[in-house]
């Protein structure tokens, strides 16, 4: 046999393999049921997913760890933890990772092999995402907002009429100053538009990650950072008196978990249980655990969720 002819034969059984690898990573509800364990992807951030090392155990904590890890139980079936990146995430569920770039998707040409069942680290339910992977019932309050060093001379703005008119006002006070954002995520600056600002948006060189966004303007990396509720709510804990917060760069947002689009059975267990356990009170205790002042915060939300879920 010609030898060209074999690397092609050779080249077509290797695509072949690729696809259905990725194919047979591909499981609902059935499937995960008959393996006997639930993939949970996340990338530590915040306190939704963290994980260290404690002598030779990495040790996997945080709200959505929790979540996960009980949804496994609910379901009868063991945890496993994937881990991921804000450039991979998408890929390790749909097989393709996607990015949003000049306000379009972009999906890579090299299919990523499926390594999870289920996206949860405070993932926001942005627009782009929802056309890529489903997302589940939303179950955390969120919101981009400015954040800056206390020695700043930006001032927090007063609350006017609307949401919109504060954000208007923000993006006005931001014109040539520095902010710094992360593409690929919550905080990506083509979400928001800051090019329009005139701001002097600064994008790290390499991967960052959102828990050192604060601590990169405390390094003056620059003045101001975007930045999403549930981290500020953990900032202005962990460095008080060390940053103030401006105002709003986006509407309220909402965060929830991330499925396959051929995971619907998943998607309709979860949120049954998620409905079952928000009436129940016990997500509210593990939201508690978590982030105890989002109560103080966003109170009809929480409160709304266990009333409308006992109906």
């Amino acid at each position: 046999m010609p030898a060209k002819r074999i690397c092609l034969i050779s080249l077509l059984f290797s695509a072949v393999l690729t696809i259905f690898s990725s194919q047979a990573s591909a499981r609902d509800l059935a499937e995960i049921q008959q393996a006997g364990v639930l993939r949970h992807i996340g990338i530590p951030y915040a306190n939704f997913v963290t994980h260290y090392t404690l002598g030779d155990k990495v040790i996997n904590s945080g709200m959505d760890t929790e979540l996960m890890q009980a949804f496994a139980a609910h379901l009868g079936v063991k945890y496993e933890y994937v881990p991921a990146t804000w450039t991979n995430v998408i890929g390790l569920i749909s097989g393709r990772n996607a990015q949003y770039i000049d306000n379009q998707i972009i999906y890579d040409d090299k299919e990523e092999t499926i390594q999870g069942d289920v996206i949860a680290n405070g993932f926001t339910t942005l627009e782009w995402r929802k056309e890529v992977i489903d997302f589940s019932d939303d179950y955390f309050p969120s919101a981009v907002w400015l954040v800056s060093r206390t020695d700043s001379d930006l001032q927090p703005i007063r609350p006017g009429n609307s949401i919109s008119e504060d954000i208007v006002e923000v993006k006005s006070l931001i014109k040539k100053r520095d902010v710094l954002a992360l593409q690929h995520s919550c905080l990506d600056p083509a979400l928001y538009q800051l090019e329009l600002t005139g701001a002097n948006v600064i994008l790290p060189t390499q991967e960052r990650k959102l828990n050192e966004m604060i601590p990169a303007i405390l390094n003056r990396d620059a003045e101001s950072t975007i930045l999403d509720v549930p981290d500020i709510l953990i900032a202005l804990e962990k460095w008080p008196g060390e940053i103030k917060v401006i105002g709003p760069i986006s509407p309220e947002q909402r965060m929830a978990v991330g499925f396959r689009k051929e995971s619907p059975q998943l998607r309709k267990a979860f949120n049954a249980y998620l409905k079952q356990i928000r009436a129940d009170g016990s997500y509210n205790k593990i939201v508690q655990k978590y982030y105890p002042s989002v109560f103080h915060y966003y109170p009809t939300f929480f409160t709304n969720a266990v009333t409308a879920n006992k109906k």
